[in-house]
């Protein structure tokens, strides 16, 4: 009997250094994405442990088993952003560890809204969706798709704060915690100066781009605007080795940051290439990513393609007009 295939790439463990990557599958084409189990003298902390699947789950249960780890020897359960591929299995994991689990508090406040009482967040996107031109066939899928998001991310667990700005402990060594907005609001990524290890979450990626999205609820008008500054900003740090959410650890994250600073400048410059005489948010995206989307990658696309268009119009390169309920951008009519 041929052996059973993994469901992502390669050994789902890795050590590095004594902090073990372990890949969770995923059911999208990223196919997995990595948690962290950092040692500490009163037990291991576990950084994003993936989104809830029954793929996931074995997996864990295989994992501990095999390092050795019991469940009341996860001593903390820290998230870098509220994304459900990384936060979903949090309340799992607390129900069987009786760990806290940690969250900057906007990220917080985006739970409540996508997956609390009555889960705001659907409604409110949806109507952003539809006055950006999305197809009236489409809104009844793309809600179903937003609900559907809900037994990943169950149970909810109880959440403490983490501040942005004061030191934070992984294992036995403190880190600084950095707020690094635009991949998600209150995105925290943990830097050790000390030895030059950070775990960045979503902010940097090798060899892909964070999706940068623009959603309702006031917590962030220009996400893209803030995605820039902070990656300016953090590609500062003196990185040896980084650990990112996606794909593998890497160590040139100051030249990866310039890499995808130049991709949003070129992605801006073909999105205000792509508006032409004038069109919805909806059009520009189907010109510029295509029309074989899942609903998934078109819900990320058109909120991809809002940011890009806010910042375009808070750079003054495009002007944005309402008529009949539909916002459209146009170009700017420049006079000498």
């Amino acid at each position: 009997m041929p052996e059973e295939r993994k469901p992502n790439t390669g050994a789902p463990v890795t050590s590095h250094d004594g902090i073990l990557q372990v890949k969770v599958p995923l059911p999208f084409p990223l196919r997995w994405v990595n948690a962290y189990l950092v040692p500490g003298e009163a037990g291991w902390t576990l950084i994003d442990p993936g989104l809830r699947t029954e793929a996931a789950e074995g997996l864990w249960e295989t994992v501990l088993a095999d390092q050795g780890i019991g469940w009341r020897s996860i001593e903390r359960i820290v998230l870098t952003h509220h994304h459900p591929d990384h936060y979903g299995l949090a309340g799992w994991f607390q129900e069987r560890t009786g760990a806290p689990v940690f969250l900057s508090e906007t990220g917080l406040r985006q739970v409540r809204l996508l997956w609390g009482e009555g889960q705001p967040m659907t409604g409110q996107l949806m109507e952003l969706f539809r006055r950006h031109g999305l197809p009236e066939e489409l809104d009844g899928p793309m809600r179903g798709h937003m609900d559907g998001f809900v037994p990943s991310v169950s149970p909810q667990p109880q959440v403490t704060a983490i501040r942005a700005g004061e030191p934070f402990r992984l294992g036995d060594a403190l880190y600084e915690t950095i707020e690094t907005p635009g991949h998600a609001a209150g995105h925290i990524i943990f830097f050790r100066p000390e030895t030059g290890i950070m775990f960045c979450g979503d902010h940097v990626l090798p060899q892909i781009s964070p999706n940068v999205s623009y959603l309702p609820g006031g917590i962030d008008e220009n996400p893209l605007a803030s995605y820039l500054a902070s990656l300016a900003d953090i590609a500062r740090c003196e990185v040896r080795l980084a650990f990112p959410g996606h794909r593998e650890p890497f160590a040139h994250l100051a030249r990866r940051a310039q890499e995808l600073l130049a991709h949003h400048d070129e992605r801006l410059k073909a999105m205000q290439a792509l508006v032409g005489e004038g069109g919805t948010a909806y059009e520009v995206c189907r010109a510029s990513f295509g029309d074989r989307l899942t609903l998934h990658q078109l819900r990320f696309a058109l909120a991809e393609t809002l940011a890009h268009l806010i910042w375009l119009r808070e750079a003054g390169r495009l002007r944005e007009t309402e008529a009949d309920g539909r916002v459209r951008y146009e170009p700017l009519q420049l006079t000498v």
